[in-house]
């Protein structure tokens, strides 16, 4: 029987695809399988006399690896088994502040704003520390608190000086009282806050809003800053109306920021269902529900969402990571370890996804071996035809 011999299909393929730019891990992949098939041999010295005695284990179609190379380049697998999958329903989303996470800063009067030195979008700031100062000075018509303050110092200065002398009986208590009620008014009227026109954070956190521009003319009780600690973050899932049915089932949600990043899973993130109502958005067509989560600084307020919302009821069913789902000219498959040199290629046909993993209808059975990480590697290697080492078709 003539001895295999390295497929020279392969290695035109091989060249051709490392002619163009590839990345470092996949051209060292691509070296590595070169060098194991070239070198290649499964005469293993059997002899003449034992052809026609075929294996019994079919290697067409198999794809080459040797174990040492899967552990190198990171293919992983995985023994899939059924088990419970909750029924999913995919929806669009927006990531919001939490209200108890969010703090105004206002105008303690009205004048001209002065942003505090460094003050700007991202900055963190503590409790208590000057965001802005406002001042009515050269403004038309003045500051209306430093009257309301003239009077609180005149009024208190009449009354210090009414103690004493209805102590000595100088003074009736009728004018004492009069003067008392006319100190407690100037004293309602003036806020000292508002007197040193300071506007300060009242909670630690980030600004993420800033309403007004350094130098702009505000009234009193005008937002000039929004602060969010975003340890807890909202999350709005905006759900078909024809999908109504499925809000009572909802039981918690998978999301990916739709500008990337990796799937958040809420069940991680100590989640709360907030509400869940047909009512819950103004947005005709669509349904709304609220999730609070826990923030862990990988996601911020203003992101869009892609949402799996996932429903309480689950089924026992075949499910394997999204990422071993690979797709080529409109069919799905998945790789198949055959066994520690062997690979197959599995078209596979698939139902539900919960953002991490989608259910497989046909295609695999119960406890075969999925590749689950570096599936791009086993694809690599699929041009290779060499049959691999101790798996000689004749003994």
């Amino acid at each position: 029987m003539p001895e295999p011999m390295f497929n020279e299909n392969f290695s035109n393929t091989m060249l051709f695809k490392l002619s163009k730019p590839v990345a470092p891990s996949l051209l060292l992949f691509a070296t590595a399988v070169f060098v194991s098939c070239s070198g290649h041999n499964h005469s293993d010295g059997h002899s003449a006399e034992a052809e026609g005695h075929e294996h019994k284990h079919d290697h067409t179609g198999e794809i080459v690896m040797s174990p040492s190379d899967a552990l190198r380049f990171g293919v992983k697998s995985e023994a899939i088994e059924k088990a419970p999958f909750a029924e999913v329903v995919k929806a669009v989303g927006e990531i919001l502040p939490a209200s108890s996470d969010r703090a105004v800063v206002s105008a303690p009067t009205s004048g001209i704003v002065r942003l505090a030195r460094g003050i700007e979008l991202g900055k963190s700031v503590r409790s208590g520390e000057l965001i802005a100062s406002v001042s009515a000075k050269n403004v038309s018509g003045g500051d209306i608190n430093e009257a309301a303050k003239a009077n609180f110092q005149a009024a208190k200065r009449e009354l210090d000086r009414l103690e004493p002398l209805l102590k000595e009986g100088i003074v009736t208590k009728k004018d004492y009282n009069e003067a008392l009620r006319a100190y407690e008014e100037a004293k309602s009227a003036f806020s000292p806050v508002a007197a040193g026109g300071s506007a300060v954070a009242g909670i630690p956190g980030v600004i993420s809003e800033l309403s007004v521009n350094d130098g702009a003319y505000v009234e009193a009780g005008q937002t000039i800053a929004v602060i969010g600690r975003n340890s807890r973050l909202t999350l709005r899932a905006l759900l078909p109306s024809a999908e109504a049915a499925f809000l009572p089932k909802v039981a918690t949600a998978n999301f990916r920021p739709s500008r990337g990043g990796e799937m958040v899973s809420l069940a991680d993130r100590n989640c709360t269902i907030l509400s869940s109502s047909p009512t819950g958005t103004t947005l005709p067509g669509y349904v709304a529900v609220y999730f609070s989560f826990d923030s862990n600084g990988d996601v911020v307020p203003g992101m869009p969402a892609e949402v799996y919302l996932i429903g309480t009821d689950k089924a026992e069913t075949l499910a394997v990571p999204v990422g071993a789902v690979s797709e080529q000219q409109g069919e799905n498959f998945v790789y198949v370890k055959v066994d520690d040199h062997a690979y197959k290629k599995q078209p596979v046909t698939l139902g539900r996804s919960d953002g991490r993993r989608i259910e497989v209808l046909s295609g695999v059975n119960d406890g075969d071996s999925v590749v689950t990480y570096g599936s791009t590697f086993v694809r690599l290697a699929e041009t290779s035809t060499v049959v691999p080492e101790g798996h000689s078709h004749s003994h």
